[in-house]
């Protein structure tokens, strides 16, 4: 899952660091705007991860166009959520399929496992 939130990056006499406005506590920082930016997605990820995995709601993203800033620049920082959770050891599941749909499947060479998750993670998305 993709989510993007807006953010302030700042850059004071060479240091760089970034706040999410929506996200209370949380920061990072970097050497420069490159890292900055990467380690902005890895606060990001940890972040809204952490919120999932404890069950906590997710704030929602500001209209990027209504914050203001007198001291930064404002911009889009995204992540792929699905990267950070602790949650991801992966299970056995059984499961029960028709035999002609079997062997169709093993005869194309079909990952069941990766098409199982490539359909439960379209259907969570509804």
């Amino acid at each position: 899952m993709l989510l993007i939130y807006p953010a302030i990056f700042h850059n004071e006499n060479g240091n760089y660091w970034v706040e999410f406005p929506d996200l209370e506590g949380c920061q990072s920082c970097g050497k420069d705007l490159p890292e900055t930016m990467e380690l902005a997605q890895e606060a990001l990820g940890l972040y809204i991860a952490s919120k999932l995995d404890n069950k906590e709601p997710i704030p929602q993203a500001s209209d990027i166009t209504k914050l203001q800033t007198s001291n930064g620049v404002v911009s889009y920082v995204s992540c792929e959520i699905n990267k950070y959770r602790k949650k991801t050891k992966a299970i056995k599941k059984t499961l029960t399929i028709p035999e002609w749909l079997n062997e169709e499947a093993e005869n194309k060479h079909i990952n069941f496992s990766s098409v199982l998750q490539e359909a439960l993670l379209e259907k969570i998305k509804e």
